[in-house]
């Protein structure tokens, strides 16, 4: 993913007034994201845990979606979730059902697309080996960094389609 400024982010959301997305909490220090790791940009709302975002590139320009995020269900510790993304495995809330409103008129009349998604929105880091999921773990498989990396876009692009399409 290339870098992208303040007003990128602002400026890219699809599923939410230019209001809300001006008030929105931004993620901090921008210009340290691991940027050439990045499928998506996705953070949980410092201000408001239940809320999240996600910014990903589609075909050019950023797609934004704004996202209500329900706490991770922590159901003991043997007990797992998978993400829907990037596949990685979680145990204790490390996954948590994340909505994002339709855009168009179906969002207006209130529909939403739900997801299960890693709690703290690192797949890429997850697909890529740079971060390890506390508790969970990384199922055995075949395939190679690109497959991972190829498969993971290919949620994330199929999530997007649900929320604009």
């Amino acid at each position: 993913m290339r870098p992208v400024t303040e007003r990128d982010i602002r400026t890219s959301f699809v599923n939410c007034s230019k209001g809300e997305a001006k008030r929105l909490g931004l993620p901090k220090d921008l210009a340290d994201h691991p940027w050439e790791a990045l499928d998506f940009l996705g953070w949980r709302d410092p201000g408001a845990p239940e809320r999240a975002y996600l910014i990903a590139e589609r075909d050019g320009p950023l797609v934004g979606i704004a996202l209500r995020g329900t706490p991770g269900a922590s159901r003991g510790f043997t007990s797992r979730s998978m993400c829907s993304l990037c596949l990685t495995t979680h145990t204790s809330g490390g996954v948590a059902l994340m909505t994002a409103r339709r855009t168009g008129e179906s969002g207006r009349q209130g529909n939403s697309v739900g997801q299960y998604m890693c709690t703290d929105l690192a797949c890429s880091l997850y697909t890529r080996g740079k971060k390890e999921a506390a508790g969970g773990g990384v199922i055995d498989e075949s395939l190679t960094l690109e497959e991972k990396v190829a498969r993971t876009r290919a949620n994330l692009y199929s999530f997007l389609d649900k929320v604009v399409g």
